[in-house]
């Protein structure tokens, strides 16, 4: 068996996640992956497998290394409607500034796209999903708590909408909606749910963030 460990697998998967993220898996071909890794087709393919395999990988990693944490700061954040109000701006301030503008999220793109056609795909997207789902769920709940809720409002059934709004916001930015809209349609959808009990605290997605927060995407 050949030495194929001279190089480093996470900074290729990083490099070819990227590649995907950005172009989409049906775009982007082999030599794509080898032009910008740098490696030949053979330590690709001894390493990682074919094409799809690569692609799995490159999603799996995606997921794992930036879907999950987001989803789980969510989760775990104490104060109900503006942490949602706070995931919803990091989204659209990483979807529309900085090094990953207009790439939208290579989750939601793969829910578009035909790649989403295979069994081990659909079934990491449909996980991701559930993980998303929940977490705004948990918010909700928080929410729901601390009574920012109007009356009647059903944190599952909201949480399934605003799992789908998600999905939208990346979807909308990859092809170019501005961000001041982005913004407008999230805070009436919040504030059509919500907004008592907060303390003041504001529930309208804040101007730009800082640099280092533009690469916290879904």
């Amino acid at each position: 068996m050949p030495d194929i460990k001279h190089f480093d697998t996470d900074t290729t998967l990083d490099t070819v996640m990227r590649l995907f993220w950005r172009n989409g898996m049906v775009s982007t071909g082999i030599q794509d992956v080898v032009t910008a890794t740098g490696l030949n087709r053979s330590s690709l393919y001894a390493t990682f497998g074919d094409k799809q395999e690569l692609y799995r990988a490159a999603l799996r990693r995606y997921a794992e290394q930036r879907s999950g944490p987001r989803f789980r700061r969510l989760a775990e954040d104490g104060r109900g409607l503006p942490a949602i109000f706070d995931f919803f701006g990091e989204l659209i301030e990483a979807c529309c500034y900085g090094e990953h503008a207009r790439w939208g999220c290579m989750i939601s793109n793969a829910h578009a796209g035909t790649e989403s056609g295979d069994p081990e795909v659909r079934a990491l997207l449909d996980r991701q999903y559930l993980e998303l789902r929940d977490s705004l769920r948990t918010a909700l709940m928080t929410a729901d708590g601390l009574n920012q809720l109007e009356p009647g409002v059903d944190p599952g059934s909201v949480a399934d909408a605003l799992a789908l709004l998600t999905h939208g916001v990346n979807l909308r930015s990859r092809a170019g909606v501005d961000a001041r809209t982005l913004r407008e349609t999230v805070a009436a959808t919040l504030n059509a749910i919500g907004g008592h009990g907060t303390e003041g605290e504001g529930l309208t997605p804040g101007p730009s963030r800082p640099a280092e927060a533009r690469d916290r995407e879904v």
